[in-house]
């Protein structure tokens, strides 16, 4: 089959980096057609009396079993492609602490030897490289010790799959393949990174504070001795750290020497590190058409964009010749484990190396365990102090420690966020938390779910526990005194956006039965069960949402048949992105999506360019260009970090509400101007907020309503606003900007806008771009401050959790009789939606405190023989499948923005069945998981 052709249109929508021309290829375009199951989307089933959705857009794809995923791709499925396809796998060293000497492949015999075998000096020779966000070695030069298990030494590559099976059956688990030389020991390594954030609160909580990283500074290490981070020298008249640091002594000398007043509590607690299970591997297929001198990528991933915009760099540095790289971004699973993952760059190699066919580089199971992304795994020491009298905590200090195993990769951002969220939902008028993530032999841990959060609050809610224990009160009333509330600042000196509601969330949980009951129902059951122990605990945390440099685009249009388009930079991951997106468009346009195109990266029409680091950005830096109309701080980010529901969802929003007001209602006046037959405007006042769409048709102030398809033909026919694409950005804030518009679209809380006026072959407002739209060039911009990163998070969403367990005493095995969840989310988009995150995140929770765990060097999957036979994920009978219940705090108002729910899903019942085995055994335990084995140990221990 010939090469395909990049049209002349396909390279105007395509960019240019580093000297590549870069197409990304759009899921829901009709010459990627085979990719996916367009043909089996639906658009949503959408009740206009009522508001309902009665399923997903992919529902029938999903229940049918033919939703399309990259694992699934060859090259005969895709357009263009050649028929032939050739398998390849990775040779990893299962040890870390000898010189690499080698591989022997003797035990394949020359019916199963490869057609091509790459080294690291093949790489060198052809300048092939990892991205620099990935560090070094992506197959490991002879002569080298591995920087950690499971580190790729070779490439193997079959131009057949019988071959390829049987070859990779034959050197499964054999430890005489990789030849070694002399013994080093493993290498020692900086940490990652460290940070510290210290705050001396005011004289109540909501004076200002006398030190906080936010108006002041975070604490950063002058070094490492040992992997301990060395932190500024204390003096309270040094510089700004310096000054932080002896704040942090203060608190130090306090809690070693509290009066009597006062109860100390120091703990230390331990977070396993963990596989995130996805059900998709990692997986993609290259092949390099030297004809065409252009590399083509079928890969999973959660951030397109990065893949794309590092992936040429990689190939511009490279001595092969590739001009073009075109990348087909698939739906995925990956709950963060596919968000800048180094996979894909590894399947670029591959592709270089095919000999004209395309090269499938897909783990199996053991190769997921030996290779995937992990959770960080977390030691935390804490002291608490707290008021006895009053129950008011004073001073929170905590140190924690972090593996990050053998890569970089998101280890600073987690350390940062570990640190950040630690306080959990409660206020402390002084803190003092140190967050470390050290290098190590481990593999490489990411971007998982919980990203530090789950480790840090974990464990915070089992010290709170605790100290009620110690106080004799009730545990929730205990957090019930200590709650942050609205207008309170966090621990790094920030007021979070909006009204906070764990209070609501911690009443709602105490009049519970569960919880009112819990001592009459201990008595009762283990009367009527003898050898088994029953107890009832609860956690409550709030979880940030977003990065601090969120940005996205959209574009909401309608054709002239009236039909309803999405487009949108987010990767449908399975979490129904893709269908709450598409309801996001019905409160301005009366209707959801009829189509809805994800992991769009091209935009020509909004042309926006960015420079540097929107994490590191210096306030000079961004005051030079943000006078630059097309400049931005950041142009897209992953879909990551729960970021969906708010970040994603007000660009939707701000699209679908720019085409209302520049085209359907301008149209809706001009029609009732025109009095259906030439007649005059009846006398009635019509104003735009009195706008309400009813049974799909748009009304205001008594006036007739009108169907969508009306207010289409005249909004084509007068040449008003038929689309409209946005960009935002979110700097913990959102950046606004100022246009030339009229009204309230003269200001709003974007940074750049493009608008196709009637079918974009005439006249317009604005400069000509792309497709027909016109570039609404701003004459302002107001982006938040750069000192707004010190912040670390605002934007937070709650939950409680009560769990019911059971201990068989003989065996220690815990059953979870039942779970309760109140959660607090602001509008949920798609109830349904969320229902499902919640029921699934609590399923994560639940096998992060009582089943799975990795151990993290030689003998965990690193050495190449994990799979499900070893690691125990939940099953429905672990979770309480039919006994489980939950429930979402109502909005304020119908105003209330989504908030971001799929991470903190799963955080609240991991300390709660802690707790709960608190109640039901007297031993608090504070290393994760809680197995049969550890429980057995504490009761035998106990008597």
């Amino acid at each position: 089959m010939p090469a395909p052709r990049l049209s002349r249109r396909d390279f105007l929508k395509s960019s240019v980096i580093a000297g590549i021309g870069v197409y990304i290829a759009a899921p829901g375009s009709a010459a990627l057609a085979a990719l996916f199951e367009r043909e089996r989307l639906r658009p949503l089933p959408w009740d206009a009396r009522n508001g309902t959705i009665r399923y997903r857009t992919d529902a029938t794809a999903k229940v049918t079993g033919e939703k399309v995923f990259s694992f699934d791709m060859r090259g005969r499925d895709l357009p263009g492609w050649p028929d032939t396809q050739s398998h390849a796998m990775l040779l990893r060293a299962t040890r870390a602490d000898r010189v690499y000497a080698g591989v022997d492949l003797s035990v394949l015999g020359d019916a199963l030897k490869p057609d091509r075998i790459v080294t690291a000096a093949d790489l060198q020779r052809d300048g092939v490289a990892f991205p620099a966000f990935y560090g070094q070695d992506m197959l490991l030069p002879e002569g080298s010790t591995p920087a950690y298990l499971g580190h790729a030494v070779a490439l193997l590559v079959w131009h057949d799959f019988a071959r390829f099976r049987a070859a990779k059956n034959a050197l499964r688990f054999r430890d005489d393949i990789v030849r070694w030389g002399a013994q080093t020991g493993p290498l020692d390594r900086p940490p990652w990174a460290a940070f510290r954030y210290v705050r001396v609160g005011g004289a109540t909580a909501f004076d200002g504070d006398a030190y906080s990283s936010l108006k002041d500074t975070p604490l950063f290490p002058s070094g490492f001795d040992r992997k301990r981070p060395l932190w500024p020298q204390a003096n309270p008249n040094g510089a700004l750290d310096a000054q932080g640091a002896a704040f942090a002594a203060r608190m130090a000398e306090e809690l070693s020497n509290p009066s009597d007043a006062t109860l100390v509590l120091e703990r230390e607690y331990f977070s396993q590190s963990i596989d995130t299970a996805a059900l998709e591997p990692d997986n993609g297929n290259a092949w390099f058409d030297a004809a065409t001198a252009t590399l083509h990528l079928v890969s999973a991933t959660q951030s397109p964009q990065e893949v794309a915009a590092a992936g040429a760099r990689m190939l511009a540095d490279s001595r092969l010749g590739v001009r073009n790289l075109v990348l087909h971004p698939c739906y995925t699973v990956g709950y963060g484990s596919k968000d800048h993952n180094p996979f894909p760059f590894i399947a670029l190699m591959a592709g270089l190396y095919g000999d004209g066919r395309p090269v499938r580089l897909a783990n199996d199971r053991y190769e997921q365990f030996q290779t995937s992304l992990k959770r960080h795994s977390f030691r935390m020491r804490y002291r608490m102090s707290v008021d006895r009298a009053s129950g008011k905590f004073q001073v929170f200090q905590a140190d924690m420690i972090g593996d990050g195993g053998g890569r970089q990769n998101f280890s600073p951002s987690v350390c940062l966020v570990a640190a950040t969220a630690a306080q959990s939902i409660y206020y402390f008028p002084r803190s003092d938390l140190a967050s470390t993530v050290i290098s190590s032999r481990a593999l490489d841990a990411g971007s998982a779910r919980g990203y530090g959060t789950l480790q840090s609050m974990g464990a915070t809610e089992m010290m709170v526990d605790e100290i009620a224990s110690q106080l004799g009160v009730d545990p929730i009333e205990l957090r019930q005194r200590n709650v942050f509330t609205s207008g309170m600042k966090n621990t790094q000196g920030a007021i979070p956006g909006g009204a906070q509601r764990a209070d609501e969330v911690l009443a709602r949980c105490r009049a519970h039965p569960l919880w009112t009951e819990r001592e009459q129902r201990k008595k009762d059951f283990e009367a009527a069960h003898p050898g088994r122990r029953y107890g009832v605990g609860f956690g409550c945390v709030q979880k940030d949402f977003g990065t601090g440099a969120e940005a996205a685009f959209a574009e909401v249009s309608l054709s002239k048949d009236g039909r309803l388009l999405l487009r949108h930079i987010g990767v449908e991951m399975g979490t129904g992105m893709a269908t709450s997106q598409a309801a996001v468009c019905i409160g301005w346009l009366g209707r959801p999506a009829d189509e809805v195109r994800t992991g769009e990266s091209e935009w020509p029409e909004l042309p926006m360019i960015e420079t540097g680091d929107p994490w590191l950005m210096a306030q000079a830096e961004q005051d030079r260009h943000v006078g630059d109309p097309r400049w931005t701080p950041n142009r897209v980010s992953p879909s990551s970090a729960s970021n969906s529901a708010y970040f994603f969802s007000h660009a939707t929003r701000e699209a679908a509400r720019l085409l209302f007001t520049q085209g359907l209602w301008p149209a809706a006046l001009a029609i009732w101007g025109r009095g259906f037959g030439g007649g005059q405007l009846a006398p009635l006042i019509v104003r735009r907020e009195d706008a309400r769409w009813i049974d799909g048709k748009l009304t205001a102030g008594g006036m007739t309503p009108l169907p969508l398809a009306s207010l289409v033909t005249t909004a084509y026919e007068m040449g008003l606003a038929t689309g409209a694409i946005v960009h935002t950005f979110n700097r913990w804030q959102w950046a606004e900007a100022e246009f030339p518009l009229d009204g309230d679209d003269a200001r709003l809380p974007l940074d750049g806008i493009a608008l196709r006026w009637g079918d974009g072959s005439g006249a317009g407002k604005g400069t000509p771009t792309a497709n027909g739209y016109r570039m609404i060039e701003r004459t302002r911009a107001h982006y938040p401050p750069t000192q707004r990163n010190n912040a670390g998070v605002v934007y937070y969403s709650a939950i409680g959790t009560l769990a019911e367990v059971a201990v068989d005493t003989g065996n220690g095995r815990v059953e979870l009789l039942n779970h309760h969840s109140v959660l607090e989310c602001g509008n949920a988009i798609v109830p349904q939606l969320v229902s499902g995150q919640l029921q699934g995140g609590l399923a994560m929770g639940i096998g992060h405190a009582l089943h799975e765990y990795l151990p993290l060097y030689e003998d965990g999957p690193g050495n190449g023989t994990w799979n499900f036979n070893r690691y125990t994920l939940p099953r429905a009978r672990d979770v309480a499948v039919w006994s489980q219940s939950g429930e979402v705090l109502p909005p304020l108002s119908d105003t209330d923005p989504p908030k971001g729910m799929a991470e903190v899903v799963m955080i609240a019942v991991v300390p709660a069945i802690v707790n709960a085995l608190a109640h039901a055994t007297g031993h608090r335990f504070r290393e994760l998981p809680v197995t049969p084995e550890k429980v057995r140990a504490a009761l035998e221990q106990a008597t």
